[in-house]
């Protein structure tokens, strides 16, 4: 006979998620982010997935070096339990507060993009649900395997309004913020 059991999750604050890696818990090759108060493992980064960050990377970092802050593989705060953290964020400069006192949250973002291997589904639903939810206005999810852009902009009520699927080595996509900065696809996928 079996025994059902209700089983109680413990979820975690970004404070109790900091204060992990602050005592060791978490370590610093742990791959891991804040997800609706779960504390949830990523997926490993392979040669591709980083070719095609270092390629975003210099593409975006010359074109927006007076506009924008571009920031790599670190978290940006959409709740007090979550906080994912995405492959790349296009930041607005702020005046009020510097980043150094006060990391990113939402309203500070304005592009973020993630590069997919393996995670494309998890990128596609769990990820786009909570960027709309935080009302990031446009999402990039670079599938590597198919070597296209899936452009989300208009975040309304979970999901966004604008869904562009971009394929074509002489296809060109630019952040809505920035239509002048222009990028080819052969460039992203080099």
């Amino acid at each position: 006979m079996a025994v059902e059991v209700d089983v109680a999750r413990r979820r975690f604050t970004r404070e109790e998620y900091y204060r992990m890696a602050e005592v060791g818990i978490l370590k610093p090759t742990d791959r891991v982010e804040l997800i609706r108060g779960e504390i949830v493992e990523m997926s490993p980064q392979g040669y591709r997935h980083q070719a095609f960050i270092d390629n975003l990377i210099a593409l975006l970092a010359p074109r927006l070096v007076s506009r924008a802050r571009l920031s790599v593989q670190s978290g940006v705060a959409l709740s007090d339990d979550t906080e994912p953290e995405p492959d790349l964020k296009v930041l607005r400069f702020r005046d009020d507060v510097p980043y150094k006192e006060r990391g990113p949250w939402g309203e500070d973002v304005l592009l973020l993009i993630e590069v997919a291997v393996t995670s494309l589904r998890y990128d596609r639903t769990t990820k786009l649900r909570l960027y709309a939810d935080a009302g990031i206005p446009e999402y990039w999810i670079i599938d590597c395997t198919a070597e296209a852009v899936e452009v989300h902009r208009r975040p309304a009520q979970g999901t966004y309004r604008d869904v562009t699927r971009v394929t074509g080595a002489t296809s060109t996509i630019a952040p809505q913020a920035f239509p002048d900065v222009t990028l080819r696809l052969a460039e992203i996928f080099a």
